[in-house]
């Protein structure tokens, strides 16, 4: 059993979170410093014993994230109602994208219900750049139909948004929270993931009241 485990390969699927970092120009980025320092730790504890103990205040969605139906919907269930079936050890696909619009075609004639649907366009090589904001890949929302009629389980992209951000009617946060399809945005690392099958994780903390939280994603190919 443990030389078949030696096999497994572990792709981390995530942006790493900084200190100030923008995920979206006109939110602000994280700040992370001390709540109490090693040196301060010090004076509880015997010699040559500390801790670091740190806070972090940012807005939820930072860095790479999940959104969960509660984040489109005051009904639908947040993060922590969202069964670990939906988040963790899910099958997976990984779709290259050859368009800006990522439409019903580049779906068609694939196993998609019950995977973790992950499009890979290439964007999140501009991530922390200008260009990353300026007219990013998206699903249109006959994409999000089908996937929903697929019955996916959850749909990832490497870009700002799963939807295009001209279009402030969010229909394909819409369609796919409304189908309790959870939905992971700003992923990195996805053509790592272009040929052989994988299982994919994008496991958020479970906050009552939350609909988006950043998460460490990431998938293990054999």
């Amino acid at each position: 059993m443990a030389a078949e485990e030696n096999h497994k390969r572990f792709i981390d699927l995530s942006h790493c979170i900084e200190n100030g970092m923008i995920t979206y120009q006109g939110m602000p980025g994280p700040a992370i410093s001390d709540y109490r320092s090693r040196e301060d730790s010090r004076a509880s504890y015997t010699e040559g014993v500390e801790f670091h103990i740190g806070r972090i205040e940012m807005v939820a969605n930072t860095g790479t994230y999940i959104d969960s139906p509660f984040h489109r919907y005051s009904s639908g269930k947040d993060l922590s109602q969202l069964a670990l079936e939906s988040i963790a050890d899910l099958p997976g696909i990984c779709i290259a994208a050859v368009h800006r619009s990522i439409d019903v075609e580049a779906l068609e004639g694939r196993e998609l219900g019950g995977k973790a649907v992950l499009i890979c366009t290439g964007w999140s090589r501009y991530w922390r750049t200008g260009k990353y904001g300026e007219d990013p890949p998206f699903l249109t929302r006959r994409a999000a139909d089908f996937l929903a009629s697929a019955k996916a389980v959850l749909v990832g992209i490497d870009s700002m948004n799963i939807d295009d951000i001209h279009d402030k009617s969010r229909p394909v946060h819409s369609i796919l929270l409304n189908a309790n399809i959870q939905i992971v945005e700003h992923l990195t690392n996805l053509g790592e993931l272009a040929t052989g099958t994988f299982r994919f994780f994008a496991i958020p903390a479970p906050v009552k009241s939350f609909g988006s939280f950043p998460v460490r994603a990431f998938a293990i190919r054999d």
